[in-house]
């Protein structure tokens, strides 16, 4: 079970520290005493989690927490206490976290695996600019979880409910080297933190001022509480945050890490003999980071390992105008990714497949936050398997004033001759304490052959964050020629608008319900060319959302969706209808009904971060679009997430997609696709984990027909649309020992399995054969000097 306050072998019972009548350095953070003056001491401590030698004594500390979510402006319910000083080559936190109404949550798991926990996230701005900030999070073991955060005016309301986020959510992708260590005690439990300057960028001043607040998650109660005061109305959280102030001669050293990888893999699947191995040779990788200066940094890579750690999770496509999306993993593109982050994807590191060698410029000088990218791809994944593809990507932002600022991208894929090429400009102004407009235009330009195009990106949005109303006007187009083939466009050739109003109340606490949402939204698309035309959208839909946390930490939402969608030639351009009429067959275009009607109810609720459990679902039901016919059709929709704790060391994680068709004429099923997907994993100890991966995916059709008009059978590309079935079962297996971010050894095995093709009876379960495995091993160590 989860570490609750009890185990005599885990708890200190003796009294607490120092407290604050001991300590001269006090900073309140109900007062508004934010600007912390940090001491600065010649000195290194061992953590090991006990705040109990000299230099901790005469620390500044950080008191008087706020409560944040789900209702800001509260004194928290349970007493936080952080003590903050540092050295020439770190800077160092102590927590120690009261807790008098629950038990505490704690459990030795893998990195960025503690949202379950309790936990303390420090959010650190090193540049001073209030926009963006280092996430460094601990369990009450020391259990760490670590990543970015970067405001740049992303909307705080969507989902299924609308439900309205608190703030900006971090961006776990990179990790920070950097020593934690925690202890339960008899009072709650308390941490260490050391984080070395060579883990960071930040200015080049001889004294600076750095941004800073803490963030403690209470999972009993599900509270939030933030050491600043900070409020829901505005446009900002990290900007209400306070500061570290008379940081001086920080000695960072040289910054050169060198992380040499090894890895070796053996394919197998079947052979003229049976099932036969091909083991290939080892491939030898690495890659270089150098602290250029205080806050620039320059990363090298050769042959960087792609390590099948966890397959991506799979996804279906509940509309198929859009591409699906899937999250870079690899070391080398996530370190300093935040600086890449650009409106509407223009930048997409996974564009790059298989890089033979890359690098890479990252950092912020006055005010001006730098990142360019070079890399050049293996030959075999260009279009003639020729020629190498070439990326260069470049992106630069500038602060203006408090909150404002003003961007740009470029971007060049180049392949023999051809190459496609975009630049843009975006920016975002901050007034009045609760509005922003946020605004983008770019253009790209594209060669392939003899022939070529060009298109144009534009966006524009207006904000307003308040407590109690908030709103998010937007719209948004790219031009049907427009290609980021460095980015990631999920549909082009359309323009796409939203007006967003949500209204929250909040109750008291201790109240049954602690906050309530309603939202209405109205979403609109069309086709390019008819809105430069000012013709009708093609899609329209009116929302109407409500949210409710219930004490505790629940969750209910609940929404009704009135839509109504117009037929898309491009989708259905290689559809024909096979007639058959007085015995005389013969084929004619697709064309479908002009528009169809929906109304969909939608369910959501989240359970509270119990000590063995927590889970969410999502269940749609009612009329929705049937893209295989384009028909009405009765749909079921379930996404459901479970997470099961049975004890301190393991965690069984089990998620649902599925969804099906049936046809509102006779019921039959149109499609039906599921995906469910379980993982188990076993922390050996904090540094060694086992962890079993086992995924079905499911998807099939009926045999196809013109069921909104005629039911005669529809062609594709000229072939009867036959019922089709796809079934596989991917599993992946993995021992991973990691004590630090660059040092690993993982030694896994996957598989996959697959129907065969002449026993895929739709609609029923079909045994699948083994189609593939593999075994990989890969080694890396980090070298810091």
């Amino acid at each position: 079970m989860l570490l609750p306050i009890l185990a005599a072998a885990a708890v200190s019972t003796a009294p607490a520290p120092a407290r604050a009548g001991d300590i001269e350095l006090i900073y309140n953070g109900r007062s508004n005493e934010l600007t912390v003056s940090v001491p600065r001491f010649e000195a290194e401590v061992t953590i090991d989690g006990r705040l109990d030698e000299a230099p901790w004594m005469r620390a500044a500390l950080l008191t008087g927490f706020s409560q944040f979510a789900p209702l800001d402006g509260l004194p928290a319910a349970d007493s936080t206490e952080v003590l903050v000083w540092y050295s020439p080559t770190a800077i160092y936190f102590g927590v120690r976290a009261y807790e008098a109404h629950g038990a505490v949550h704690a459990t030795l798991a893998d990195r960025d695996k503690i949202d379950a926990d309790d936990n303390i996230q420090i959010l650190l701005g090193p540049f001073h600019d209030h926009r963006q900030a280092i996430m460094l999070g601990v369990n009450p073991l020391g259990i760490q979880k670590d990543g970015t955060i970067v405001e740049s005016g992303q909307a705080l309301s969507g989902g299924w409910d609308g439900a309205v986020a608190a703030r900006v959510t971090p961006d776990l992708s990179q990790d920070f080297v950097f020593t934690s260590k925690g202890r339960l005690t008899g009072y709650g439990y308390e941490v260490e933190i050391r984080v070395p300057l060579r883990s960071l960028r930040y200015q080049a001043a001889d004294v600076q001022t750095w941004d800073l607040n803490i963030v403690r998650k209470v999972q009993h109660s599900g509270y939030e509480d933030s050491w600043a005061p900070a409020r829901r109305a505005q446009p900002s959280f990290l900007a209400q945050g306070g500061a570290l102030e008379g940081l001086h001669d920080l000695r960072r050293g040289v910054v050169l890490d060198l992380n040499p990888v090894v890895t070796e893999k053996a394919l197998g699947g079947p052979g003229a003999a049976g099932w036969a191995y091909d083991r290939g040779t080892p491939q030898l990788g690495g890659n270089v980071r150098w602290g250029v200066t205080n806050n620039l940094t320059l990363n090298g890579t050769a042959r960087p390992d792609f390590a099948e750690v966890e397959s991506d999770a799979g996804q279906f496509v509940v509309d198929p105008r859009f591409a699906l999306f899937f999250p870079e993993r690899r070391p080398f593109f996530l370190d300093g990714l935040e600086q890449f982050s650009v409106p509407g994807n223009l930048i997409y590191t996974r564009r790059v497949l298989e890089p033979v060698a890359a690098a890479k410029l990252t950092g912020k000088l006055a005010g001006t936050s730098i990142g360019f990218l070079s890399a050049v791809d293996d030959r075999s994944v260009s279009p003639g398997g020729g020629d190498n593809p070439v990326y260069n990507v470049l992106r630069a932002q500038r602060d203006l004033g408090a909150q404002s600022r003003i961007g740009m991208a470029y971007t060049d894929r180049v392949v023999g001759a051809d190459y496609n090429r975009v630049a843009g400009i975006d920016g975002r102004a901050v007034f009045g304490g609760l509005y922003s407009v946020t605004g983008q235009l770019a253009g790209s330009l594209t060669r392939t052959g003899a022939r070529g195009q060009d298109g144009t990106l534009w966006s524009s949005a207006f904000n307003r964050t308040g407590r109690n109303f908030g709103m998010r006007w937007s719209v948004a187009g790219i031009d049907p020629d427009f290609r980021a083939l460095s980015g990631f466009t999920s549909r082009t050739g359309i323009v796409h608008s939203l007006f967003d109003h949500h209204w929250t109340w909040f109750g008291g606490r201790g109240a049954p319900v602690e906050h309530s949402t309603v939202g209405l939204v109205v979403d609109h698309t069309w086709q390019y060319a008819n809105f430069v035309r000012h013709g009708d959208a093609q899609d329209k839909k009116l929302h109407l959302n409500t949210s409710t946390g219930l004490r505790g930490g629940w969750a209910i939402g609940a929404s009704v969706f009135w839509e109504t969608f117009g037929f898309d030639n491009g989708l259905y351009a290689g559809y024909q209808v096979e007639r058959t009429i007085g015995g005389v067959v013969d084929t004619v275009p697709f064309t479908g009904s002009a528009r169809i009607p929906n109304r969909d109810y939608v369910l959501t609720l989240t359970t509270p971060q119990f000590k063995q459990f927590n889970g969410t679902l999502l269940y749609v039901w009612g009329q929705d679009e049937n893209f295989f016919e384009w028909a009405q059709a009765n749909i079921d929709l379930i996404q459901a997430s479970v997470s099961f704790r049975p004890g301190d060391k393991v965690r069984v994680e089990g998620t649902l997609d599925f969804q099906d068709y049936r046809r509102r004429t006779d019921g039959t099923y149109a499609g039906k696709n599921s995906i469910p997907r379980v993982k188990v994993e076993y922390q050996v100890s904090r540094s060694i984990f086992l962890r079993v991966v086992g995924e079905y995916d499911l998807a099939e059709h009926d045999d196809l027909r013109d069921e909104s008009r005629t039911f005669f059978p529809l062609l594709v590309d000229g072939t009867r649309a036959l019922a089709s079935k796809s079934a596989s079962f991917h599993q992946d297996c993995l021992f991973s020992y990691r004590p630090n971010p660059g040092t690993v050894l993982f030694v896994g095995y996957g598989s996959q399995a697959d129907a065969p093709p002449d026993a895929l009876n739709r609609f029923t379960y079909t045994p699948l054969v083994r189609s593939t495995d593999h075994f990989f091993v890969k080694f890396s160590y980090l070298f810091r000097t």
